[in-house]
């Protein structure tokens, strides 16, 4: 299958876009660099929101808007890994029993407590951005959480079953850096430091996450990938708004 082809399943395996693919999910995970690519999508469908929120809400709504609309625009299919993951390491057993507890779709303290500290830290940093910075904000955070994502598979132990297999596999490539140094590049280019800050922490975030699962968990499984992407979003705004103050820009 052709690239073209591969991108448009892995936006509408990103997103709730209705776009028709045959592409599988090999085909997809092919793609796995080039997830932060469909984080700019999303984040230009996020700020764009939130710029227009703006307009007629105050500050704390306008964070509540935004971040509602990404994890709509996102299926909320990342969010119930963020979920699982919190059971999961609340559990106690054997490896097994705890991935067996991650794919449990019944929702614990763990998974709701996670829940609880992921979003709402995400929401106070939306409200927290400089009104003349929420676009910019919106958008880097997107892609930090698609480039937390790559990070956390690029050092997971793949599960036998499931699609986070796919992507684990397809993240074990020696340009993985250098895709990171380019969008941490481009955020610069959008937001100064504080842009590329954002991006470097969230990439740390991903690893960081990803070696937790592998001393908790053993393996990593798609909900992991999921968690990832949602503390890399959140972990992307706070490295922002910490060099934004730090800079005084």
């Amino acid at each position: 299958m052709n690239v073209t082809g591969k991108l448009r399943g892995l936006i509408s395996f990103s997103t709730v876009l209705p776009l028709k693919s045959e592409a599988s999910i090999e085909d997809i995970a092919s793609l796995t660099l080039h997830w932060p690519l469909v984080g700019a999508l999303i984040g230009v469908a996020v700020g764009s929101a939130g710029v227009a929120a703006s307009l007629v809400f105050p500050g704390a709504v306008v964070a509540c808007v935004a971040y509602g609309f990404a994890i709509w625009f996102t299926g909320f299919h990342h969010l119930d890994g963020l979920i699982d993951m919190g059971d999961a390491l609340m559990s106690h057993g054997s490896f097994e029993r705890k991935i067996e507890i991650m794919r449990d779709p019944r929702i614990g303290t763990g998974g709701l407590g996670l829940l609880l500290i992921v979003s709402s830290t995400t929401i106070a940093a939306i409200y927290s951005l400089p009104p003349g910075a929420l676009f910019q904000g919106l958008l880097i955070g997107e892609v930090s959480a698609k480039v937390c994502l790559t990070g956390c598979a690029r050092v997971s132990r793949p599960l036998d079953g499931g699609t986070g297999r796919h992507f684990i596999m397809a993240s074990r490539s020696p340009f993985t850096g250098m895709v990171w140094i380019f969008w941490a590049a481009a955020a610069y280019l959008l937001a100064g430091v504080p842009g590329a800050v954002s991006v470097a922490v969230a990439a740390i975030s991903g690893v960081f996450i990803g070696l937790v699962a592998r001393r908790n968990f053993y393996w990593s499984t798609g909900d992991v990938l999921g968690a990832s992407n949602e503390v890399g979003r959140m972990m992307s705004l706070l490295g922002l708004l910490a060099a934004i103050r730090l800079t005084g820009l």
